[in-house]
């Protein structure tokens, strides 16, 4: 029981000394763990929840990952250099890191297991559910996705009774609006390759998370999606610098 207690002060520690500089920060509270949350920027994310570092998406671009604690999982969510970067990947990788990418991720950078949409398994105490993320109305100027199906990940993690939802670069596709129990989201906003503030609000009407987070955003569309959220009950959305 102390080792136990030592092991979460430590995570609370290193949470908090990450979170006095500049990264905005927030607690899900749960009776089976809280979960610490911290925004390194554009998609990434630092999740820590009974001493498990998970990171999403880390990018260098963002921080000196280094100065971060090393990771027990990462997830990646697709191939772009914004999210599957390899330097990220170097300072944050330990012995005992366990990786999980997209299969086009992994054909880049030859490092943990691929995960395909519709998977679901549980490693070390964290459920793990897949679904594809892609592009149903933005496309490139050939009329190419910016996203295929297929080729990219959204994420649904189970942290004791919580299950929280990380959707990487995507839109409001059937698959994320088909979804049931999700205590909170984090939900990409920013034009052209993922939602605008109408698609954020048509899948949270949806699926209905307690709590959505914009992340990965375009600031211009805060105000937008502050004022249609007023129009859904039962959904807190939290905002915090991304």
């Amino acid at each position: 029981m102390k080792y136990a207690l030592s092991i979460l002060l430590l995570s609370c520690i290193s949470f908090q000394a990450i979170s006095q500089k500049q990264f905005s920060k927030d607690t899900i509270q749960s009776p089976t763990g809280d979960v610490y949350i911290t925004f390194i920027g554009h998609g990434s994310l630092l999740l820590v929840w009974k001493g498990k570092k998970i990171y999403m998406d880390p990018s260098s671009r963002e921080a000196d990952l280094y100065r971060f604690p090393k990771a027990d999982m990462i997830f990646v969510t697709h191939h772009h250099g914004d999210h599957c970067d390899e330097a990220a990947l170097k300072a944050l990788t330990q012995d005992k890191t366990k990786t999980f990418m997209s299969s086009i991720a992994h054909e880049k950078w030859h490092q943990g297991m691929v995960l395909f949409p519709d998977q679901q398994m549980s490693i070390d105490g964290v459920g793990i559910t897949v679904i594809p993320a892609y592009n149903i109305v933005n496309m490139n100027d050939d009329g190419q996705p910016f996203h295929k199906k297929g080729e990219c990940n959204s994420y649904i993690l189970t942290l004791g009774d919580l299950r929280i939802l990380v959707a990487g670069d995507t839109e409001n596709t059937p698959e994320m609006k088909a979804l049931k129990n999700i205590d909170a989201a984090f939900l990409p906003m920013k034009l052209p390759y993922t939602m605008n503030p109408d698609m954020v609000v048509d899948a949270v009407k949806a699926f209905k998370p307690k709590i959505l987070y914009p992340y990965h955003y375009d600031r211009k569309f805060l105000p937008e999606l502050t004022e249609k959220m007023k129009d859904v009950p039962d959904v807190e959305l939290r905002i915090r610098k991304n």
